[in-house]
């Protein structure tokens, strides 16, 4: 990514997370009463979700603003796995929030109670949906332009505070007008059960990161079609990718012809980094020249390569 790229898209994620906080402490204060006026276990549990939000929130807050910090001494590649920690923290709390969620619904089968001023506590579950909806439009929104791997995992609590909300008013509304006093609970299981799942789905893209998973096949190909087209090159091996944070890394070894001058195959190394500069903005590439034919026998890392092959050799 480049340092004018860096500057647009780090301030982009910033003020996402900050939206996410300010809606977290609005949504928090308002259920928080709720939850005392209508003794619902079902809004108990979206009252500790939100709360659990406001902490997810305020790490990505923090994992965005150091992974938006450029590379230095200590960390040449960037800090962009930052944001990959701060999904899985979020992920670890989504988990105690569906478990909290889950034992407070058992103890209200063992220890039935009515809810009180159930009507109350549908408007504020329907204030928090509409609230909810215009934080995950303005986050789908970002994600699109930066590839936060934090706002996408805190995009993703988000969703589930929707069917949350829904949740709850269709369990006050079972109790307070159906008299069905063992949906509340049952809803509250559920709730936690949906939880659980998001947390599952949300730590995917993390662990991806953090494990340098290549990208997908259509863009490792898309990518080495536009390195191909280039004059001069004619070949590539060793093809490798990893994503960190908002950050694509590329690297691989590209043949050329073996009796032209240092010169002339820096020259093709410069118009092919100029094209998959073009095409990938936020791609860093790291290429090594060889000699056409060349084979690399004494590197183990080359030779546990098996990635797919193009020119007749290995990507």
């Amino acid at each position: 990514m480049t340092e004018s790229e860096r500057r647009r898209v780090i301030p982009l994620a910033i003020r996402a997370a900050l939206f996410s906080v300010g809606m977290a402490c609005f949504l928090l204060c308002l259920k928080g009463f709720a939850a005392w006026q209508t003794g619902s276990v079902a809004m108990l549990g979206s009252l500790a979700d939100t709360g659990l939000d406001l902490l997810a929130s305020l790490v990505t807050l923090y994992g965005v603003k150091v992974a938006g910090e450029p590379a230095d001494h200590d960390h040449r590649f960037g800090h962009g796995k930052a944001e990959a920690l701060a999904a899985l923290f979020q992920v670890a709390l989504i988990t105690a929030s569906a478990a909290g969620i889950a034992w407070r619904a058992v103890d209200r089968f063992a220890h039935p109670t009515a809810s009180q001023d159930a009507e109350f506590g549908i408007v504020v579950s329907l204030i928090a949906i509409a609230a909810t909806m215009v934080l995950l439009w303005y986050q789908r929104r970002i994600i699109r332009q930066t590839g936060s791997v934090a706002i996408m995992a805190d995009n993703v609590h988000y969703q589930s505070d929707v069917l949350l909300n829904g949740a709850v008013i269709a369990a006050l509304v079972l109790d307070r007008y159906f008299h069905l006093s063992g949906a509340d609970p049952v809803f509250g299981v559920a709730i936690a059960l949906w939880l659980a799942w998001g947390a599952f789905q949300a730590s995917s893209n993390a662990i991806d990161q953090l494990m340098d998973k290549e990208w997908p096949e259509s863009e490792r190909r898309g990518f080495i079609e536009v390195a191909a087209r280039q004059p001069g090159l004619l070949g590539i091996h060793d093809f490798r990718t990893r994503r960190s944070g908002s950050h694509n890394f590329a690297q691989f070894h590209m043949e050329v012809a073996r009796d032209i001058t240092v010169a002339q195959a820096h020259d093709v190394v410069e118009g092919v980094e100029r094209a998959l500069r073009d095409a990938y903005p936020k791609v860093e590439v790291l290429i090594h020249v060889d000699p056409q034919g060349h084979v690399d026998t004494d590197n183990p890392l080359v030779e546990a390569d098996v990635t797919p092959h193009w020119f007749g050799k290995r990507l």
